[in-house]
């Protein structure tokens, strides 16, 4: 059989491999979870709940996952193993929770509680999802926070669904994920942030 490969077939495929990697990285979970908790905090007018809130919600869940690297438990700090996401999940809502009891005892912003009490319902979804099926974090996170944006700030910010398509394409580009697996992620994140956040603030 002929291979009908191109030089340019082989630099298109890697350009584009190499941008769903900066994708991944850049719009990543820990990356996202900071800027909404900061987003939401600076539109509360209390830039230092922001802070708190992203350190619970994701540097330290961060911390522990790349702790896990280092040790050899997870692959990368992506988690590409199912398996081994559980624990990690379960972790990151253990965080979150300690930060959500700090913020009702010290009184945060509103918006802020609801943000993190919504951020606990889709850890719970994709946790459940996870015991059976590999579904995507990046996507639910994704989904989570332009929804969230859009309730804050205003539906405008429904545009920001185009990031999370992007998102989507690069999990699928790297082969982390299935097209359905973004897609149920994407859907569980915004089904936690549409339903509790409003209900909560």
């Amino acid at each position: 059989m002929t291979d009908t490969t191109t030089p340019t077939t082989l630099t298109t495929g890697r350009t584009s491999r190499r941008l769903a990697h900066v994708v991944t990285e850049a719009l990543s979970p820990a990356v996202l979870v900071a800027g909404i908790s900061i987003a939401v905090a600076w539109h509360s007018r209390s830039p230092v709940w922001g802070v708190v809130t992203a350190v619970f919600a994701s540097a330290i869940p961060l911390s522990y996952i790349l702790r896990g690297v280092r040790r050899g438990h997870y692959d990368d700090h992506h988690v590409r193993t199912r398996e081994r996401r559980p624990a990690v999940l379960l972790f990151a809502a253990a965080s979150v929770v300690v930060g959500l009891v700090l913020m009702v005892l010290l009184h945060a912003p509103r918006d802020l509680v609801a943000l993190v009490v919504a951020m606990l319902a889709g850890l719970t979804l994709t946790l459940a999802v996870t015991h059976w099926w590999k579904v995507s974090f990046h996507t639910a996170v994704g989904a989570g926070t332009a929804t969230t944006l859009a309730l804050v700030f205003g539906p405008w910010l429904l545009l920001s669904w185009v990031a999370v398509a992007v998102v989507a394409w690069s999990r699928v580009r790297l082969g982390d994920h299935t097209v359905a697996q973004t897609v149920v992620g994407a859907a569980l994140g915004a089904l936690a942030a549409g339903a509790v956040f409003p209900l909560v603030r």
